[in-house]
């Protein structure tokens, strides 16, 4: 009997004296690779945040008399700052668009790498031998990654700065000093900390789920059970989610499930938060 296309094109066959139905494990995301990416964010947050409290806190003291004065009257004080902040936005708007190609591409690369490795891994546990080619449906998938991830690393600073724009001048207009603002910029500072680790978080898991998915299609492999994962944040664990897991419910990997909660219909690691998994099931095997 000849293998399907697909089987064929990457050299996945039955190896021999094997007879026992094969017990296939999900692609679980790295940890390894969100380590090392919500790192290399994180890096890239400090310097900002570092560069912003300086130039800020200058700019702030060289008025700060006509500032807890209300003497606003006078426009002195908002134009200087205004001006600090508009300086701060050019530059680390230009420093993370430098680093967010280089940085998307090592994330899209580690994270397909180590999918197909997995992979691979997982179904010569189960008995088959498989031999990996990048096909144009991957290419798009991790060309997609990279793109994704390069928008989300670009909106990192301007979402701090614009917060940190709007605190300072509400800062100016109460009156408050330097001490009170400092506390403000802080506290932003740990909220864009979370984000970038959140984004790296977030798509690591949909990265995995996404080149996986693609390679298991390739393959032949056209249904995975849902397993649902109890790790992560209490508030991103979905109840229509613990019952597929707990239900084994078994879902098209080309059309995902669908959610009743959320009415469409999705993928493992989708949903922001989510790190659900799909277990592949091998035609004629599992």
């Amino acid at each position: 009997m000849r293998r399907p296309a697909a089987r064929r094109r990457h050299g996945i066959k039955r190896a021999q004296g094997k007879v026992k139905p094969p017990r296939l494990k999900p692609v679980t995301p790295s940890i390894a690779i969100e380590i090392a990416y919500r790192k290399k964010l994180s890096k890239l947050v400090d310097e900002m945040h570092a560069s912003t409290v300086y130039w800020i806190r200058a700019s702030y003291r060289a008025n700060e008399a006509a500032i807890v004065s209300l003497a606003m009257d006078d426009v002195l004080p908002t134009n200087a700052l205004k001006r600090a902040i508009a300086r701060l936005r050019k530059r680390w708007l230009r420093a993370f668009a430098e680093a967010a190609p280089k940085l998307a591409d090592f994330f899209a690369t580690a994270a397909n790498q180590r999918s197909d490795d997995v992979l691979a891994k997982i179904l010569r546990d189960g008995g088959f031998s498989v031999r990996w080619q990048m096909t144009q449906a991957m290419k798009d998938v991790v060309q997609a990654t990279t793109a994704e991830n390069v928008g989300l690393i670009k909106s990192i600073p301007e979402k701090y700065l614009g917060q940190v724009e709007g605190m300072v001048m509400r800062s100016i207009s109460a009156g408050r000093d330097m001490g009170t603002l400092a506390k403000g910029l802080q506290k932003e500072f740990g909220v864009t900390k979370n984000r970038a680790a959140l984004i790296a978080r977030d798509q690591n898991n949909k990265a995995t789920a996404n080149m996986s998915r693609v390679r298991s299609l390739e393959l032949g492999i056209k249904q995975a059970i849902w397993r649902h994962s109890g790790a992560g944040k209490e508030k991103y664990r979905r109840p229509t989610h613990v019952k597929a897991g707990r239900d084994r419910i078994i879902y098209d990997i080309a059309k995902g499930w669908f959610d009743p909660h959320e009415k469409k219909w999705i993928q493992p690691g989708e949903l922001i938060g989510c790190k659900c998994v799909g277990i592949p099931l091998i035609p004629g095997f599992s």
